[in-house]
């Protein structure tokens, strides 16, 4: 059975700006382009803030997205690559939240869940990736049911606000502007919610989101068109929307620092950046992206380190199970076929008898019912030791019997046949 390959870009390696250029299109683009290619099965497709991470079911999987990876333009310094085996671990670990750069956010998850509605309503996802992102799902939410992996600050957004209480030395009667209401700036206003400050300005380009979460959440919704006169109160703003550009221009922050005694703190959470580099150059302006926000996520990792050893034990629990799913799956396949083949000749010579015997006499319900027992019987005692073999070759991954038993039998492998079944 051809198995799943992965490639993945992430925070680990990648720099923001690496990030931003390994992908500009949406995840249905990516998700059309690799299975529009003969050699991919099933496919599926992670794009977040901070990760960009692509699986294949394909014979040659490593080659296909080594050459994507090429096409993109993204160096291999920033790129990981991984087998059958490596990308169901990663993946689990992943979904726990192991792998992302607030150990154990919570986030992660829904994207993940997002991401396999995504696949199977484009039709790229089939049974192989499936079974990998079903149990991903599955050990994720046992993770943090069973451990305290996701105690503290467990999201971009909360490390966000940890950011700016830290290099503020307290939030207690700052002015806050936070620019974006979608997920991420959904999550920064719960996180601000539970601080003791002035006031939370919440600005987007749809006034009407900004009241409905500034009045679920408190604060104070503003006009986009007005952002010029919000930022000069402003003593941090934090920027996450989802536009294609830059929001918050140079001008617009040197205008806001007219008359400012303090510093202003601007911290990016968006992807791409919301917040155009070049405002740095300004004095009395500090600005933090997502790179920053590694510090926050080496403290929680010291604080969650023992509960990662608990998760991680989950993790290799879950891990043989889902090892020994594919293993049977493997066997299954070849023999749903082989079951299919040997059934159908059944009920083909059962019929011919019955039609043959008819000639002579006439054959009634009770005698086909006779027959029909028979001929099934015949086909299951024939069938059950080649089921118990084929499984067991399975279980101990011999591939090239399994591969023989194809061959021998005229059966396609198990992939070609998902592929035909997605078009």
């Amino acid at each position: 059975m051809t198995e799943i390959s992965s490639m993945v870009i992430s925070h680990a390696k990648a720099t923001v700006e690496e990030m931003e250029d390994a992908w500009q299109g949406e995840i249905e683009d990516i998700l059309s382009q690799l299975s529009s290619h003969e050699l991919v099965y099933e496919c599926a497709v992670l794009k977040t803030c901070n990760r960009l991470e692509m699986y294949v079911v394909s014979p040659r999987g490593s080659s296909v997205l080594f050459h994507f990876a090429k096409k993109m333009g993204v160096s291999s310094r920033i790129v990981e690559f991984y087998d059958h085996e490596e990308s169901l671990y990663h993946l689990l670990k992943l979904s726990c939240g192991l792998e992302s750069m607030i150990i154990g956010e919570d986030q992660i998850l829904g994207q993940i869940k997002d991401l396999y509605t995504i696949s199977k309503n484009a039709g790229t996802m089939g049974k192989i990736l499936e079974t990998a992102f079903s149990k991903a799902i599955q050990v994720g939410k046992r993770a943090r049911t069973e451990t305290n992996i996701n105690r503290g600050s467990v999201s971009i957004a909360s490390a966000a606000v940890d950011l700016a209480d830290e290099m503020l030395k307290g939030l207690q009667g700052r002015n806050i502007l936070v620019i974006g209401t979608g997920e991420m700036g959904t999550l920064v206003t719960r996180a601000l919610s539970h601080r003791d400050m002035n006031v939370v300005y919440l600005a987007n380009r749809t006034y009407e989101k900004a009241k409905v979460l500034a009045d679920e959440l408190g604060g104070e919704a503003v006009d986009f068109m007005s952002l010029n006169r919000y930022t000069q109160q402003a003593d941090v703003i934090i920027s996450a929307t989802s536009a294609p550009h830059y929001v918050l221009k140079k001008a617009t922050v040197e205008k806001s620092l007219k008359n400012r005694n303090d510093n202003l703190l601007l911290i990016d959470i968006a992807s791409p950046r919301d917040i155009d580099p070049e405002v740095e150059s300004l004095p009395g302006v500090i600005l933090r992206n997502i790179d920053n926000l590694r510090v926050i996520n080496e403290r929680n990792l010291q604080m969650r380190m023992e509960e990662a050893k608990k998760v991680e034990t989950i993790i290799d629990e879950e891990y043989k199970m889902l090892i020994n799913q594919y293993k049977r799956q493997k066997a299954d396949a070849l023999l749903s076929e082989l079951y299919s083949q040997i059934y159908t000749l059944r009920k083909h010579e059962m019929d011919r008898a019955v039609n043959r015997l008819g000639a002579y006499h006439t054959i009634g319900d009770v005698e086909c019912e006779v027959l029909d027992d028979l001929t099934r019987a015949i086909a299951n005692k024939v069938l059950a030791e080649p089921t118990k073999v084929l499984r067991n070759a399975a279980e101990y991954n011999d591939e090239a019997f399994l591969d023989s038993a194809c061959k021998l039998f005229n059966i396609k492998p198990y992939a070609k046949k998902e592929k035909e079944n997605c078009k």
